[in-house]
Parts: C-alpha cells; sequence; structure tokens
C-alpha cells in the first residue's frame, strides 16, 4: 500500500478532508487529525486506543510500530509498504470514530463505544 492509497480510504470517510500537519499530507475531519504521513513518506501515524495500539505491536509488529513521541499518546505508525487494505481501512474507521464530534457521529448513526 501506498499513501494514495491510503488517502483515497480515508476520503471516503464521512466529511474527512485533506490537509496539513508538521508540514505533511494529513487526513482531518471536521479539522481534527485523524492521520498523518510521516517525514519518511512511508508510514502514517495514525490516531487509536491504548489496547488496540498495544495489541497491534504485539500481533504485527513488521507493520505497526512507535518511535519515542508517540509513547505517551494513543497514536500508532503503520508502514504502509506492509500494510494491507482491510487494516487500513479498520485502522482508518477507528480514528474517524475517536476524531468525529459527536453530532457528527449522531448523524452517521455511530457512537466511540463501537469500538
Amino acid at each position: 500500500m501506498d499513501y494514495a492509497a491510503f488517502k483515497a480510504l480515508g476520503l471516503a470517510l464521512p466529511e474527512v478532508e485533506e490537509s496539513t500537519s508538521y508540514g505533511t499530507p494529513a487526513l482531518k475531519v471536521k479539522g481534527k487529525l485523524m492521520a498523518r504521513l510521516k517525514e519518511d513518506g512511508e508510514s502514517v501515524a495514525i490516531r487509536t486506543t491504548w489496547e488496540e495500539r498495544e495489541r497491534l505491536l504485539m500481533v504485527e509488529p513488521e507493520t505497526y510500530y512507535i518511535t519515542d513521541h508517540y509513547r505517551d499518546h494513543p497514536w500508532v505508525l503503520i508502514r504502509l509498504p506492509q500494510a494491507h487494505r482491510d487494516g487500513a481501512t479498520r485502522r482508518l474507521a477507528q480514528a474517524w470514530l475517536l476524531a468525529a464530534p459527536k453530532s457528527l457521529l449522531k448523524r452517521h448513526g455511530a457512537s466511540v463505544e463501537s469500538i
């Protein structure tokens, strides 16, 4: 997978827009950051839960990792060349649920509790 494919999956979610964060391409919902391309051009940082991050790091360490910068934040890094479409789709849907305002979740019949 590359960033173009990842971005296309993200833009398919309600009210997700292209933006920037730290000078790199990013995906935001209603102005709130969901994911951003890292400076290496091959990894993305994506919002997640603490529990999901720990699970991903244990189950798929070749795809998911963190750096010291993200250690104290509920984000995980994805190596895009190792990522699969289904996993990226699930990570983006979760990031959308975590970042979207409650009013948007309500309009789409979604809730953070469904994570």
